[in-house]
């Protein structure tokens, strides 16, 4: 393909105008392969200035196809990818796992795409939790993520399946977290060692002895939600940990369903949003009980 420029322009924009059927993270990694000559000349910088009576040249071969992933990307731009993560699945490496992890495998997937592709972790699930996780794709957008993630956070949501039903069907719990020796949290007094947990509860619907729970986090502890609903006699199923007697669905039934955020290079509020698993839903519904308008 091949075209005179009319009028100063850069290059990006000036491709995006003339290539059909491609996104700016195309037209970069076509950039990126060299395939794109200015006046006879190979130009990868997307922002190189166009002057009137310049020939640009794009050669459009086919793309590799891309990598699989073990689970869904719900969104990715050129700061962020959001995926639904599932549950087993760590989100970065520990003291036993350092391979089998989201960032491990997000950071091969990237690398293949492009060259010097990257991820960056912003926060993390426990691997039991299933459900949404953000990363950063480059240095500028993770330090403005890390930086002030808590401000930028509008909602941490999240589905429970716990046991029984919870009186009143709503409410807010807070406590301090403590840890033990062997690394169990649990709700103490308040203290140096201590820190505030604070989780808004609504039972959505319940049935066969399970009830479905959104789930508001306004601190971000770790293992709040389990630790929480377990103070609350009503443990999340398949909780062994947290006391829990069953374990319905052979797994923890956690799952983080959305998470809404200030955008730090637009300002904008995002959602990511990812239902809980079906079996959750059966569950409940095994006595016929109705399903709360709304949900």
């Amino acid at each position: 393909m091949r075209w005179t420029v009319e009028e100063t322009d850069t290059l990006l924009p000036f491709l995006l105008a003339h290539v059909t059927g491609k996104s700016r993270n195309n037209i970069k990694s076509i950039l990126a392969r060299g395939q794109v000559r200015v006046n006879g000349k190979v130009v990868r910088q997307f922002d190189s200035a166009l002057a009137s009576g310049m020939v640009v040249e794009a050669v459009l071969w086919a793309e590799p196809p891309r990598p699989e992933l073990p689970f869904p990307v719900l969104f990715e731009d050129e700061d962020i990818i959001v995926i639904d993560k599932p549950a087993g699945l760590l989100t970065i490496a520990n003291d036993k796992e350092k391979v089998r992890t989201a960032y491990h495998i997000l950071t091969d997937y990237m690398a293949e795409r492009t060259k010097g592709g990257r991820v960056f972790v912003v926060h993390r699930l426990d691997r039991d939790t299933s459900g949404v996780v953000l990363f950063a794709k480059n240095e500028e957008a993770k330090r403005a993520f890390q930086s002030d993630w808590d401000k930028r956070v509008v909602r941490r949501g999240y589905r429970a399946l716990v046991e029984g039903t919870p009186e009143p069907a709503e409410g807010r719990v807070k406590s301090f977290l403590r840890e033990t020796s062997t690394h169990l949290m649990y709700s103490g007094a308040p203290g140096r060692d201590a820190k505030e947990a604070i989780t808004h509860y609504r039972t959505l619907f319940a049935g066969g002895g399970y009830a479905l729970m959104d789930i508001d986090l306004k601190t971000g502890r770790k293992n709040q939600i389990r630790v929480h609903m377990s103070d609350l006699g009503h443990p999340i199923a398949g909780d062994k940990q947290y006391k829990a007697k069953t374990n319905p669905l052979g797994r923890l039934c956690l799952h983080a369903n959305e998470l809404r955020l200030i955008d730090p290079r637009t300002g904008e509020e995002r959602s990511f949003v990812s239902r809980e698993p079906a079996p959750f839903r059966r569950l409940c519904r095994a006595s016929g009980a109705p399903r709360k308008k709304g949900v």
